[in-house]
């Protein structure tokens, strides 16, 4: 048994059922679970490690609800500017490089993402991953397993897919294909190798066809059943510019064709959504199915802006999530809380109003955790996971800003480092450094593949 002792924080930010704050409180951690919060935890208690907290905001860890971790080798480049490109230009250029990715440059590329994600507060991170070419196999996920592993962030993986060609009606070059059969397959293999249904699970796997648009009909039929035959979690695109290909090709919007396909329920959540109108968020709600709000793509690619309070009052859950690199740049989940917030405050006036803050703040805890369907992590209390991230609130620049401590890190926009983040029980990342691996080292490692890719880009774009 290892117990760790968090001495005197200013405040800790629970985010449980009565939305708690203590103040200049403690908080023991036993092995990988929360003991107890409270003040004055007796010193008579043998602990393993003591961490003065004093000048320090605790917060639950962050749960990140979608991204697509293959993409950070592309980042902050001009010949391929989704801002300046229409989809379909962007999406040309973007899949001949990830035509070319292999199984080293996935795992470095995960690195970096999960990496940037535990630096900013992350302690669950969700992938996408679609991207599976014929010349470089399938074992891409097992990539980003053992870089997760290696840097003790909890992971869940979702198992991606395209199976329709470009002859009818995807945007999918051919050595980005797959067969139904050969996706289904292989994510019985991942749920049965990498797939842990225990509380305080390090290792995940989600059932995760890339989207209706790229998809044969019974890609997503047999997905529902593979899922709930193994009681995994199922996610997708949706509702972001699809809907008229979908009408066009089924005669239903990409929800009903979704319902249809039973791809509907309390263990499906869906990226994106700003296409949905009120009503097919009311049928959200009415199933139980939550949405993954990602505004960086949002903005960069000039999308609708969510109407959070209309979505919250159909029962849906909310989660955030950072998106690929592609259309983000960036794996800063605190980047995401202060971009949603002032996303929503923009339209104050017109929509009467805006969600809280702290609001925010949830749906990238609470909103997260029920939306992968753990129901460990997300908040803090005695029994859940010792999950959280902490704050240097002592420094200049917060003078004045603390009144409303769980509003902070939205309206303030505070985007940097955090001090230190705590992950089932282990600090991964304190003082700037990630306390399982040298640094140095992996970036070394991870530039190599950089310059890998950095050929494929001269080549093809």
């Amino acid at each position: 048994m290892t117990l760790l002792l968090l001495k005197n924080a200013d405040y800790i930010v629970t985010c449980d059922d009565n939305d708690s704050v203590f103040k200049n409180c403690d908080l023991l951690v036993e092995d990988k679970q929360i003991k107890l919060i409270a003040k004055n935890i007796t010193s008579d208690i043998q602990v393993d490690e003591t961490i003065n907290c004093s000048g320090k905001a605790i917060f639950p860890g962050l749960v990140n609800t979608h991204h697509h971790f293959f993409q950070t080798f592309v980042r902050n480049r001009l010949s391929i500017d989704y801002p300046s490109m229409t989809v379909i230009e962007w999406l040309d250029k973007i899949y001949r490089v990830f035509c070319r990715m292999d199984e080293e440059m996935l795992y470095y590329s995960s690195l970096i993402a999960m990496s940037d994600l535990m630096k900013h507060g992350c302690t669950t991170a969700f992938d996408h991953q679609y991207c599976y070419t014929k010349p470089n196999g399938r074992h891409m996920i097992d990539q980003s397993v053992k870089a997760a592993e290696m840097l003790g962030v909890r992971y869940v993986g979702g198992r991606g897919t395209n199976t329709l060609p470009r002859e009818k009606g995807s945007t999918i070059p051919p050595d980005m294909l797959e067969t139904t059969e050969e996706f289904i397959l292989d994510c019985e293999r991942l749920i049965n190798t990498y797939h842990d249904p225990n509380p305080f699970a390090m290792s995940q796997i989600v059932v995760a066809p890339c989207q209706p648009v790229n998809c044969y009909p019974e890609t997503f039929t047999e997905s529902v059943s593979l899922s709930r035959k193994h009681n995994v979690f199922m996610h997708t695109h949706l509702g972001e510019g699809e809907n008229p290909n979908i009408v066009d090709r089924y005669g239903m919007r990409t929800l009903d064709w979704c319902i249809e396909k039973e791809f509907i329920g309390e263990d499906v959540w869906f990226a994106h959504c700003w296409e949905l109108t009120p009503k097919e968020f009311e049928t959200l709600g009415h199933y139980g199915s939550g949405v993954s709000h990602c505004p960086a793509p949002a903005v960069l690619g000039g999308f609708p802006i969510l109407d959070m309070k209309q979505i919250l009052s159909t029962d849906t859950t909310i989660s955030l999530g950072v998106d690929g690199s592609a259309t983000n740049d960036g794996s800063n989940l605190l980047d995401t809380l202060r971009l949603a917030f002032m996303m929503q405050a923009y339209h104050s006036k017109d929509r009467g109003g805006t969600v809280a803050p702290y609001d925010i703040v949830k749906m990238a805890t609470r909103g997260g955790a029920k939306s992968l369907g753990r129901q460990e992590v997300g908040y803090l209390a005695t029994g859940m996971a010792a999950d959280l991230f902490a704050l240097d609130i002592s420094r200049l620049e917060f003078v004045g800003a603390l009144h409303d401590i769980r509003n902070l890190i939205p309206r303030l926009g505070y985007t940097s480092e955090v001090d230190f983040t705590m992950i089932n029980g282990e600090i991964v990342f304190r003082d700037g450094e990630l306390t399982r691996v040298n640094e140095d080292e992996l970036k070394q490692q991870a530039d190599k593949s950089q310059q890998r890719i950095n050929l494929i880009i001269d080549q093809e774009v």
